[in-house]
């Protein structure tokens, strides 16, 4: 699906400039990073697009006789560009009254001028003081030490915004890349303890049972580890002289997407240059970039890990891990946890589940008790039913998706898709003609702004209907997917006869349990099941309705 943007209407040079105390490179980083920097805000400034780059590289800004401003004002002035944009103020130039009257110069020809990290932008000034006392800043101390923390955080944000690690220490698992500092690579050995963290938790053990074993087996903590590397690392978290494995330290490694490949920077940050102590940002400000390196975890263990641990899953004193059906069975009336109880009777001991209400108070709910082994058994049953669902359902997948391609829904969506978009970039074009019309003053102010507004509109109606049937589509592709991710999931538990816990966690959401020895299984990828069953349903439905007069004529 293409990106939709609106059209632009600003033609800008971007403008780097780089000191004469790195002029002895070709193409210095500095040049670099303010283009990368000013890329990535135009990003959000879908109304301007980039006419051409100027750059002097190796340039004082003291004078303004320099190549690549002097095609700045050539631009300006032939009307080629009515836009210009810097990384900051500097950039342009660090001779007060020459940059004033540049910045003027622009204003006369209607130029908009951004200094990005300066927060000035003419397009929306109030008043000309902003314009008389931009220039003079860069004069005044306070002004110059706070430039420079917001330009080295403006540095920091656009490598974190690429998925480039920007910490002193890799985390527990990965290794700095001995060829670019900034990207993740996984360490072998560490990467298998990590494994083996997942591994555990998914079989039933605790944190603390994990931290315990992997002690006894005299697996460096993360913090010694790096030390053992040769690294002079300082946690941020509290240790001991000497650090052991501990619960927390096992459920920071669980809890993490760096596993999976996700790189999550920014979680703190300074308000401004003068405070130092680090605050904690809400999460909904973290930087996320997903597929940043190479996962150690797969998503589908990360996720049931993750599930596990919003749960109770407390264990019995003396034990190491988790019964099996702990953290997955419900009661169904007042959907609290189910409770494990022991039940000794002729030298035997029985085991039982009852509702957690009830225990606490009588006249809250019922017991809703089953036993363990009349549960397992269901539990067993109800597995191999899904399992034999799931079969025939990417059997009757198959049929239809060898089905003449012009037999299916998903065709038919694609014929409309294509319909869209074509009467999208219809639209498109009779706004920038509406534009170009403006520009040759064919179309006065009022008029141009009634096209505008009337194929903004346009617009707007078509990507949302484009958006809603891709949808659609997405929807069709992934349950009619035969390799679909949840039925190769469900087949490759369904030869299991043995209910551990490491596949209940993996196939059950959970488990309600109702009065009578009753149970309701909500199995995982609830969502994509439905889906592969309505889009079943909708092609019988579809079949029917073919053969339908086919029928009346016989009659």
């Amino acid at each position: 699906m293409k990106n939709l943007t609106a059209q632009a209407v600003y033609d800008a040079d971007i403008y780097l400039r780089l000191s004469d105390d790195d002029g002895d490179k070709p193409e210095s980083n500095s040049i670099k990073n303010q283009r990368e920097f000013i890329t990535e805000f135009l990003k959000s400034m879908t109304e301007i697009r980039i006419y051409a780059e100027r750059k002097d590289d190796g340039f004082s800004g003291v004078d303004f006789f320099r190549p690549g401003i002097q095609e700045v004002l050539q631009d300006v002035r032939s009307g080629a560009v009515n836009c210009v944009v810097v990384k900051d103020l500097s950039r342009l130039g660090r001779n007060y009254i020459e940059t004033g009257k540049v910045l003027q110069e622009f204003a006369d020809h209607g130029v908009r001028f951004i200094a990005i990290n300066d927060g000035y932008d003419t397009a929306n000034l109030q008043g000309q003081a902003s314009t008389i006392l931009l220039p003079i800043k860069n004069l005044m101390n306070d002004s110059y030490s706070r430039d420079i923390s917001v330009k080295i955080r403006s540095h920091l944000e656009v490598k974190k915004r690429k998925g480039q690690f920007v910490g002193a220490f890799a985390a527990y698992g990965y290794l700095k890349s001995p060829d670019d500092k900034n990207q993740l690579v996984v360490d072998d050995y560490a990467a298998e303890v990590v494994r083996d963290i997942f591994r555990w938790k998914l079989e039933g053990m605790s944190q603390q049972g994990i931290a315990d074993r992997l002690n006894a087996d005299g697996v460096l903590s993360p913090s010694e580890y790096k030390r053992s590397l040769g690294m002079k690392y300082i946690s941020g978290f509290k240790s001991n002289p000497q650090a052991k494995w501990s619960a927390v330290a096992v459920g920071r490694i669980l809890k993490n997407p760096l596993y999976i490949g996700v790189m999550v920077q920014g979680k703190t940050g300074r308000p401004n240059y003068k405070i130092k102590k680090l605050m904690e940002k809400p999460e909904d400000e973290w930087i996320r970039v997903p597929g940043a390196h190479d996962p150690i975890i797969s998503e589908v263990d990360f996720r049931t890990v993750s599930g596990l641990l919003c749960r109770d899953t407390r264990i019995a004193v003396q034990k190491k891990t988790v019964y099996p059906f702990s953290g997955l069975l419900f009661c169904a009336d007042c959907k609290q946890n189910m409770i494990r109880k022991t039940v000794p009777a002729g030298g035997k001991k029985y085991f039982y589940y009852s509702c957690s209400t009830n225990r606490a108070d009588k006249t809250a709910c019922t017991t809703h008790n089953i036993s363990e082994a009349l549960l397992t058994d269901a539990v067993r049953d109800c597995i191999h039913a899904h399992m034999e669902t799931v079969l025939n359902i990417e059997k009757t997948l198959q049929f239809i998706a060898a089905l003449p391609a012009e037999d299916t829904e998903a065709r038919k969506i694609d014929r409309q898709l294509e319909k869209l978009k074509a009467d999208y970039e219809q639209a498109m074009r009779f706004k920038m003609s509406a534009y170009e019309k403006f520009v040759d003053h064919l179309l006065n102010e009022d008029e141009f702004k009634q096209y505008q507004r009337i194929y903004t509109e346009k617009c707007e109606a078509i990507a949302a209907a484009i958006s809603k049937r891709q949808e659609e589509l997405d929807a069709i592709v992934r349950a009619g997917s035969p390799q679909g991710e949840w039925i190769a999931h469900f087949k490759s538990f369904r030869h299991v006869d043995v209910m551990e816990r490491k596949i209940l966690v993996k196939i059950i959401d959970r488990i309600y349990v109702y009065e009578g020895n009753r149970i309701e299984i909500i199995f995982k990828y609830q969502n994509e099941y439905r889906a592969a069953a309505a889009y079943i349903e909708q092609y019988m439905e579809r079949q029917a309705a073919q053969a339908a007069p086919t029928v009346k004529e016989a009659v």
